[in-house]
């Protein structure tokens, strides 16, 4: 499981630090050691400087050590056995530092191992997600070039539709202006159908004007003649002076009597 970004980032920082400040320690333990054997060597010398100058104020003592003899009294031989005895307890404490160190190390060792053992895991999660993105990338690649095939279809299409529009366009425009053509021409000629309608029923009121007053006429003769013949019941005279027979004009063309119109309506329609 990868840590959170402000622990990684914190753990970064502190490993720079760690071997920002760990650079010269092998230098600064090399110096601290050179510093502990030049103490413990002073004192030895000192010790054997003093031991010198103990045997010189005393000249009846030996010098030389005799093994077996078991003289303990000999200063040089204290001194030596002294500054042996510091040394050793220096090494011990040197081997101590060093087992201290070399367990501090193995600790290191197994601490950056699962350390590494870590880094490796995310390194092979972080990978496999590389690869995953690849991978999507690689198909979001190929749908793209997928939809910029598509929208130059589109395009082609549009471009077509277009086309046709403005084709239909111009086609409705001729239409319109047909169609604007036919309408005046069907007003005007509905104006002159409306006018021929007119005076055919101007024509057919005068008839019927006609027609009345020669029925006033006629009845007007009936009433003056008190005797008539069966002649003045069939006819009268026109204004021409012809001889209408009025019966004869209430019949149709197929030999049926139709009914006296009073007078025509002039509509529009006739």
């Amino acid at each position: 499981m990868a840590e959170p970004a402000w622990q990684e980032l914190v753990r970064l920082r502190l490993t720079e630090r760690n071997a920002r400040e760990s650079a010269f320690a092998s230098i600064i333990e090399q110096y601290r050691r050179l510093a502990q054997q030049t103490k413990l060597l002073k004192e030895r010398n000192g010790s054997l400087l003093r031991a010198v100058n103990t045997v010189k104020g005393n000249p009846s003592s030996s010098t030389v050590f005799v093994a077996g003899t078991g003289d303990d009294n000999n200063p040089v031989r204290a001194a030596y056995i002294a500054s042996l005895e510091s040394q050793i307890s220096s090494m011990r404490d040197e081997l101590a530092g060093v087992y201290k160190t070399q367990g501090q190390n193995t600790q290191r060792l197994l601490s950056m191992t699962e350390t590494l053992r870590e880094k490796e895991e995310l390194s092979r999660v972080d990978a496999e997600a590389l690869r995953k993105a690849k991978d999507e990338l690689a198909n979001l690649r190929k749908k793209v070039t997928q939809h910029d095939e598509l929208m130059s279809e589109k395009d082609g299409t549009v471009q077509i539709l277009h086309d046709e529009i403005s084709t239909l366009q111009l086609e409705l425009g001729q239409i319109e202006e047909r169609n604007a053509t036919l309408k005046r021409d069907n007003a005007k000629l509905l104006q002159r159908w409306l006018d021929a309608k007119q005076v055919e029923a101007n024509k057919m009121n005068e008839a019927n004007e006609f027609y009345e007053d020669m029925r006033s006429r006629r009845q007007a003769a009936l009433d003056g003649d008190t005797t008539g013949d069966s002649a003045s019941q069939t006819s009268s005279v026109s204004g021409n002076g012809d001889v209408i027979n009025i019966e004869a004009s209430k019949e149709t063309k197929d030999g049926r009597r139709s009914p006296v119109t009073k007078g025509l309506d002039s509509t529009p329609n006739g």
